[in-house]
């Protein structure tokens, strides 16, 4: 966390949104690297460059079930005229000692085998009367079931160039190249890639752990009765689904009362499971707002090496934060409101670099872009307060979904972007162009 020499000093002074982030970002370390397996280091960010060992292809081989052939033996080949060659034997994948091709002469060959010595090109058995010495075949019989077909002759209906349906040797990558460069996230791309250059492990900082936290006596989950007076828990459902499409490992803690020494207790047992803490609800000014009660005094005394401080920022919605660290190893945590949107406009600023710098990625943030806005009247913000509007994004244009109040959930679930309102405009009238957050 900051120091206090950068702190506000008033009472009345609110921590700006860049503030905030900042003093966040400077707290949390990307997490140290480790050798995985590959399917478990999907999602990892590589932390070193990975170099070719072997070329792929690794050697010249097919690209289509056909005859392996002498350009020469072909030429002038047609449906009347057709070149009469005969048929040496087969080459199929996985072939280390296939046969020699001489003049005259054909191997019946399957995609990917290795091209045999002596052939120049590939021609596709469609091109072929397949060796039963009929029209032009529609595809090769099973070795299995008819082992004389890899014998005897076949007739060509067409010629082909040097090299013909030939995947060259080191025509993806060669021996030596840079397959994966240090920073890349690994998805199945990149797994793929590494699997065919043969790399079994790789090196890479894991995915982060986060805890997802609720709080508030009224929250009922989803599919138990609802009485009078409260509600379903959906931050925790929103935030731990965030946290996962961000890059994140998340796990979901179900509501806790309100009730600071259980808060308190929570916390202090998902410790073990986290590399970044989340919580949500309980950080305003009411009587039963108890992250603030259980974390305000947490430091050395009580959970050694923390400290999590509470903040008013300067933006609409999501005006009360909280940050600092907590537990033996500082587990960064961040206190975010209950309101729905408030929670998860929050999440978007401050939750989502802090996990991505936690992978050791260096490009944090949501692109931004430019757009006309689209409404039927002018959008009003506080003067003073950043806002972060629900919009829908199309084609250069962006409308405002819902109205500003932080609890309208189906609004924000039919939005696709944040419509950003600077703290020194109060006013923004259709056809002004804006700034947009596309959450896609």
């Amino acid at each position: 966390m900051s120091n206090a020499a950068t702190r506000p000093t008033g009472e009345d002074d609110l921590w700006s949104v860049d503030r905030h982030l900042e003093d966040i970002l400077s707290a949390v370390q990307p997490l140290e690297p480790i050798e995985l397996q590959l399917l478990d280091a999907q999602g990892c960010v590589l932390v070193e460059d990975v170099t070719v060992p072997v070329s792929l292809p690794p050697f010249d081989n097919s690209s289509m079930d056909g005859y392996a052939v002498r350009v020469a033996d072909v030429a002038g080949a047609s449906e009347e005229f057709p070149a009469v060659l005969e048929v040496v034997g087969d080459v199929a994948a996985g072939a280390d000692d296939p046969v020699r091709v001489g003049p005259g002469q054909a191997a019946r060959i399957m995609t990917g085998a290795p091209l045999p010595p002596g052939a120049e090109a590939v021609v596709p058995v469609e091109w072929t009367d397949g060796g039963l010495g009929e029209g032009p075949a529609g595809g090769m019989r099973a070795r299995s079931l008819a082992p004389e077909d890899a014998e005897g002759q076949v007739r060509v209906h067409r010629p082909v160039e040097a090299r013909a349906h030939v995947r060259s040797e080191g025509s993806d990558v060669k021996a030596g190249d840079r397959a994966l460069e240090a920073g890349t996230i690994l998805g199945p791309p990149q797994i793929a890639l590494l699997a065919a250059i043969g790399r079994g492990t790789v090196r890479v900082r894991p995915r982060p752990r986060v805890v997802v936290v609720s709080t508030g006596s009224e929250l009922v989950q989803p599919g138990e009765q609802l009485g009078r007076g409260r509600i379903y828990d959906s931050n925790s459902f929103a935030l731990t689904a965030a946290a996962r499409d961000a890059g994140a490992i998340a796990y979901r803690v179900g509501a806790v009362a309100d009730d600071a020494e259980t808060l308190r207790s929570t916390i202090e047992d998902q410790l073990i499971r986290a590399d970044l803490l989340v919580t949500t609800g309980g950080v305003s000014v009411g009587a039963y707002d108890v992250v603030k009660e259980a974390l305000a005094d947490v430091g050395d005394e009580d959970v050694p090496g923390g400290g999590v401080e509470f903040r008013r920022l300067a933006m609409q919605p999501g005006k009360p934060q909280g940050f600092g660290s907590i537990g033996p190893d500082h587990t960064p945590l961040l206190a975010l409101p209950g309101n729905p949107v408030s929670s998860y406009v929050s999440f978007e600023l401050f939750v989502r670099p802090a996990i991505r710098a936690l992978m050791g990625l260096t490009d944090l943030h949501r692109p931004r872009v430019r757009a006309t806005l689209r409404a039927d009247k002018a959008l009003r913000s506080p003067k003073g307060r950043r806002q972060f509007l629900r919009g829908r994004y199309a084609d250069g244009e962006v409308t405002p979904v819902g109205g500003a109040g932080s609890h309208l959930v189906a609004a924000l679930a039919h939005a696709d972007a944040l419509i950003v309102v600077p703290e020194d405009t109060e006013s923004v009238e259709p056809g002004t162009e804006v700034e947009v957050v596309p959450l896609g």
